[in-house]
């Protein structure tokens, strides 16, 4: 049996058109949160400490400190529809996921619940990287929230994570955790070459700390103003010569303009309307890293963990 194998799947549909209201509220919601998780951790290279993670109920936190001493740490409990603040003493405060919820009240009930347990922090109440502005303390205007399509997001961030953790795992190089980054609201794992990128003289803090280094980028989406459906996506970073010329696979993807690089695309409805979902995945993702990897000049003999399946066994009919 390959690497690639196993029970179909049974993949929900998710357009965005269908829950566009209730994703950009659930976005702004991350925010607040991953902002108290970016203010409650220690720094880390590449911005490790900002993302929060899969888990079995939805999206956490983990273990973060606050500065009077207080280990504790924020879910998003998709399952009860939930956000829940638990303390290491056994302390919990929680309150519902609700429809009607605004973004301000959602932010005003999170830092009292804080408060309450002795973990409160400021944090910038701004969004970041989206097309709303309005401050979070003020937006009573992102207040959706439908539960079947946040569940049905659940369900595929938990299988696309699994899908991540098993291809993170073909790679002995330097690897991120796969993990959600609050921004744009993705899921991704990155693996470095090992090289230091040119510095980005020009470019902001952010991007300059999260680009030290030579990456190839895996990540999936549920879309945005831009991009209208839920989309896998990989760049390599820096974008070497020829990028695009490189083959992917399955034959649904494609090579697309971001920004002034090259990403390559999935659509989520090719791959969950696949014969074999985790393989259509898992070869686009080693499709997209054989592209980067190669191009950029890595040797990726050399980085193939001894987990790393034969090559034939994540390739699709094309």
């Amino acid at each position: 049996m390959s690497a690639a194998a196993g029970l179909r799947p049974e993949l929900p549909e998710l357009s965005l058109e269908g829950w566009e209201p209730t994703k950009n509220t659930l976005h702004l919601w991350v925010q607040i949160v991953g902002k108290v998780r970016m203010v409650s951790s220690a720094p880390r290279n590449h911005w490790w400490h900002v993302p929060l993670y899969v888990d079995v109920r939805g999206l956490t936190t983990r273990r973060m400190h606050a500065r009077s001493g207080v280990t504790f740490e924020i879910d998003f409990d998709f399952v009860d529809h939930r956000l829940v603040v638990a303390t290491s003493c056994g302390a919990v405060e929680s309150f519902e996921l609700v429809d009607g919820l605004s973004v301000a009240e959602f932010d005003r009930k999170l830092h009292a619940a804080l408060a309450r347990l002795g973990a409160d922090v400021a944090i910038r109440e701004t969004p970041f990287g989206v097309p709303m502005t309005t401050p979070f303390p003020a937006d009573r205007e992102h207040a959706a929230y439908d539960r079947d399509a946040v569940e049905r997001f659940s369900r595929i961030l938990d299988w696309t994570d699994g899908v991540f953790e098993e291809f993170a795992g073909w790679y002995c190089g330097k690897t991120s955790p796969v993990h959600l980054f609050w921004h744009a609201l993705d899921l991704a794992v990155t693996r470095f070459g090992g090289k230091r990128a040119p510095v980005l003289a020009e470019a902001d803090p952010v991007t300059r700390e999260a680009y030290s280094h030579e990456v190839v980028s895996f990540g999936f989406w549920p879309g945005d103003q831009n991009v209208r459906e839920p989309t896998f996506y990989s760049y390599t970073a820096p974008e070497p010569a020829d990028l695009r010329r490189r083959p992917l696979q399955p034959a649904e993807a494609f090579w697309a303009d971001q920004g002034t690089g090259s990403l390559a695309r999935l659509p989520y409805e090719v791959v969950r309307t696949a014969d074999d979902p985790k393989r259509t995945l898992l070869a686009f993702l080693e499709s997209a890293y054989r592209a980067g990897a190669g191009a950029a000049g890595w040797d990726a003999a050399d980085l193939e963990s001894s987990w790393c399946p034969d090559p034939d066994s994540v390739t699709v009919a094309t």
